[in-house]
């Protein structure tokens, strides 16, 4: 188990392309840390630079206070377990868990104690004789697991283990990967571009783009608590709603002639600076309250255009003003197609943000202490 910082690192490839920019972290001793982001946003580069697999341009990156910025890959007490496992096909799954250690001379007993113990712990005992030509995609990737806890290193890395496992082994890889991480204790970096996978799996949650670090949070917190549009979107299946509209003078903004009046919400205060201008609203699908339109009901109407089932929920599209909505529904709450509805929402759940900045507008009072680490 172990520390780590990382202090103003950065990435600047020859070429002049900066891929990761000022990013700093503290991650406790245990912590399962996990970077996500979608695809070129700097997180599997970031991690590659505190494997060693890439040179740090810049900044400073420390394991336990002792700097590693110039120590080699296998120097650094670090394991990865990478995307495509890395599997030796002509060794059993005994002597794949093993390599490591018999690289490093340990002594036969030692060895063969180690690779019984993560066996038992991954379920993989077994599957110890086969090779990998004989395992499922999830055997594979526990093997590629087990290759890595074997060596009891100070830190894991994964860089997008699951992304070659079907949806139902991923549910179940998750579920190991979580357990394995409380049996052991032990410091993870994770990476991946599947939400799910951070919100689940994570401590903490590190939602980059463009790379940047855009904020720093536990997933309640990530998920409740965005502090731009671009986590609010990115964070949550589906994603946010989003309106943009214009504030009157009274603090109101008409949504297709429904005129909503914001000048009680909480974040009132600060929605004075935003009159005349315009302003992003955000609202989750489950706090979308729609209803069959019986020509008595308010709110604003609109149509269904589909309907799909989920099983315990079911999401229901329809549009306004031109702009797609999404409604997370009871599964008991049945729609069709070309169905008449009225939509509602509460400001209690309506997020605002900046227009121009695309930042979250907090209330004058929010405790800017506990907005985490985010991107100016």
């Amino acid at each position: 188990m172990a520390t780590m910082k990382l202090e103003n690192i950065n990435k600047i490839y020859p070429s002049g392309v900066q891929a990761v920019f000022d990013f700093n972290i503290d991650i406790k001793d245990g912590e399962f840390i996990v970077l996500v982001g979608p695809s070129g946003c700097g997180k599997s580069t970031t991690l590659r630079m505190i494997a060693g697999l890439e040179e740090i341009s810049s900044g400073l990156l420390t394991l336990d206070d002792k700097k590693i910025n110039d120590l080699a890959p296998k120097d650094r007490d670090i394991s990865m377990v990478f995307q495509n496992y890395a599997l030796y096909a002509h060794m059993t799954v005994y002597h794949n868990m093993a390599f490591s250690l018999v690289l490093r001379k340990e002594k036969a007993e030692i060895i063969h104690e180690r690779v019984m113990w993560a066996a038992d712990i991954l379920g993989l005992t077994p599957y110890l004789n086969r090779k990998p030509a004989n395992l499922s995609g999830g055997q594979r990737q526990r093997v590629a697991v087990g290759r890595s806890i074997v060596r009891n290193p100070k830190v894991f890395l994964f860089d997008e283990p699951l992304s070659n496992l079907d949806a139902k082994l991923r549910g179940i890889m998750r579920k190991e990967l979580k357990l394995l991480h409380t049996r052991l204790g032990s410091t993870m970096i994770y990476v991946t571009h599947d939400q799910i996978e951070a919100l689940t799996l994570a401590d903490r949650i590190v939602v980059m783009s463009q790379g940047y670090i855009q904020q720093i949070g536990s997933p309640t917190e990530i998920y409740t608590d965005p502090k731009n549009l671009f986590v609010a979107n990115f964070i949550g299946t589906p994603p946010m709603n989003i309106f943009r509209t214009k504030l009157n003078d009274d603090l109101s903004f008409d949504l297709e002639g429904t005129v909503v009046d914001v000048s009680k919400v909480s974040i009132a205060d600060n929605l004075v600076n935003f009159k005349n201008k315009e302003v992003v609203i955000g609202i989750r699908p489950e706090h979308v309250m729609i209803e069959a339109d019986n020509g008595k009901n308010k709110g604003v109407p609109s149509v269904v255009t589909n309907y799909e089932l989920l099983g315990a929920s079911a999401l229901v599209h329809f549009t306004i003003g031109g702009q797609k909505v999404i409604s997370k529904v009871d599964e008991r709450v049945v729609f069709k197609k070309g169905d008449k509805i009225v939509f509602n929402f509460s400001l209690d759940n309506t997020y605002f943000f900046d227009n121009e900045t695309e930042n979250r507008i907090y209330a004058i009072n929010h405790d800017k202490g506990a907005q985490d680490e985010s991107r100016d």
